[in-house]
């Protein structure tokens, strides 16, 4: 029988709140959506103003990190033109998204879900998502 680790609610909503709090910071309205190891949808927040875009991605970023247990940002490194993962993009019906945001969190070694972010630029994205992480691990 396995024991599997992963993120519940409250620690979607503390992740969400401090993304939230960087966004606002940086000025940018952005979509969070915290997802469990499977990739399955724990918590979502779409700040006003966000781009409707961004409620796909977010998601889609979260649910990238989550199944392949990497960063979305190290996935558009490996995809590009040239390189044998190209085309990777085009995996789980398009849902595998190779745009900055999307972060796994991990815990003493185990992936217990991720986070993604969407509304800025990648690396603005991925401040938001590193924040989130941030705040959890303190709580932690």
């Amino acid at each position: 029988m396995l024991t599997i680790k992963r993120l519940d609610l409250d620690d979607a909503r503390v992740m969400i709140k401090a993304a939230t709090e960087k966004a606002n910071a940086l000025g940018v309205a952005m979509c969070i959506a915290v997802v469990d190891d499977s990739g399955f949808l724990i918590a979502f927040e779409r700040i006003n103003g966000c781009k409707a875009l961004s409620t796909h991605l977010a998601q889609d970023k979260a649910f990238t990190a989550a199944i392949s247990r990497k960063s979305t940002e190290a996935h558009n490194a490996a995809c590009q033109p040239g390189n044998l993962a190209n085309g990777m993009n085009t995996a789980m019906g398009g849902r595998f998204s190779l745009v900055g945001g999307g972060v796994p969190v991990v815990v003493d070694g185990e992936f217990v879900g991720a986070i993604g972010v969407s509304g800025g630029k990648p690396e603005e994205d991925i401040q938001c998502a590193d924040a989130g992480i941030a705040a959890w691990e303190a709580r932690s």
